[in-house]
């Protein structure tokens, strides 16, 4: 085996370039995989542009499908040529935290064992999954083998946009016939709508500004597709629902705007899931927030990870319950990463997520 890669790493802000990278060691709790497809996130362009500190030198990316290549010796029920996944959240399972029913917030063997967004490491506090290879801690909590007869480009939302969008509609407490608003429908917000709409949510506004966006939203389930930039938001879903509101609204970008308007759209003791990565502080309007006294309840979610969640979605993807292939619109090569990532922080060409295909 060799013992080189090829990997994506964080040079400094404006730049993650291709780099050649050692071969992971593994121990005793870890699997390597060999990465066949990855891709892009929102979150690693808020690392490419600064917003989000990570180390120089870090291996981005936390979106991996692959095939086993080495298994640490306390590992048991996987076989070395097993196709699998990991999710982008890949907690221990052993902390507090996680026991606790947090295991995103996973602060490993720490006193309290708690630690915000402490379950994301791939990316983040340990080497990605935009490489050749990588190392998966604990792969007997993380991996998840892909079922026959799925692609790769079937399953790579399964690690982290459709998990995350699926956690906005379950944080959301979507009941058979709730209303629901969908602010932004990048990858993420096209999986709350999907989550939405399996949720058996009754009617589903998703709202955007593309064109192609609002088109696919309506494959992924929504009824009514509204666009900012011709209408105004929380005057027509006021209008849409008779002036109650919806029962829930689902914020998918991360901005001031879509915060607000997702705010002001619910009804007195509805729910704003937030799935935004915030890079600025938010404020809360004071009519909209009816002086803290509407009952509201306001809750944030970061993408549930684990085998047992990976196999859940990719049993509703088995099942011809959802396809999410058609969120893939563009396909690159590991060596053309920087013109991928071009591609996609600029939003161009109708983009919504890139395969990058490592091996």
């Amino acid at each position: 085996m060799t013992t080189m890669m090829k990997a994506a790493i964080f040079v400094e802000p404006g730049r993650i370039e291709i780099d050649d990278k050692p071969v992971p060691d593994i121990g005793p709790n870890d699997a390597l995989i060999r990465v066949t497809t990855t891709t892009i996130c929102g979150t690693d362009v808020h690392i490419l542009k600064g917003e989000y500190p990570v180390e120089k030198g870090l291996t981005i990316g936390h979106e991996p499908v692959g095939i086993i290549e080495k298994l640490g010796a306390n590992v048991q029920g996987y076989q070395e040529g097993q196709r699998v996944i990991a999710g982008a959240i890949c907690p221990g399972f052993t902390s507090y935290a996680c026991q606790d029913g947090c295991s995103s917030q996973d602060g490993g063997h720490h006193a309290h064992g708690y630690k915000p967004m402490g379950g994301w490491r791939f990316g983040n506090t340990i080497d990605g999954a935009q490489a050749e290879y990588l190392q998966v801690p604990d792969a007997q909590a993380n991996l998840s083998p892909v079922p026959d007869g799925l692609t790769d480009e079937q399953v790579l939302m399964c690690p982290d946009i459709m998990s995350t969008g699926f956690a906005g509609a379950e944080s959301a407490g979507i009941k058979i016939g709730d209303s629901v608003a969908v602010f932004a429908q990048g990858p993420i917000g096209l999986c709350a709508t999907a989550g939405a709409r399996l949720r058996g949510a009754g009617l589903i506004i998703a709202v955007d500004g593309v064109d192609e966006r609002l088109a696919m939203a309506k494959q992924m389930g929504a009824d009514i597709t509204i666009d900012y930039r011709k209408v105004d938001v929380v005057s027509e879903i006021l209008k849409l629902t008779g002036g109650r509101g919806v029962d829930s609204s689902i914020e998918a970008l991360g901005k001031q705007a879509t915060f607000e308007a997702a705010l002001r759209v619910i009804k007195p003791g509805g729910t704003l899931s937030s799935l935004g990565v915030y890079s600025e502080n938010l404020t809360l309007p004071l009519d909209a927030f009816s002086a803290g006294l509407g009952d509201h309840k306001i809750i944030t979610s970061l993408c549930p990870g684990g085998k047992e969640r990976m196999r859940r979605l990719m049993q509703v993807i088995d099942s011809g319950r959802l396809d999410l292939g058609p969120l893939v619109t563009h396909h690159y090569p590991l060596d053309d990463i920087a013109n991928a990532y071009d591609l996609f922080s600029h939003q161009r060409d109708g983009v919504l997520k890139v395969a990058i295909k490592a091996s």
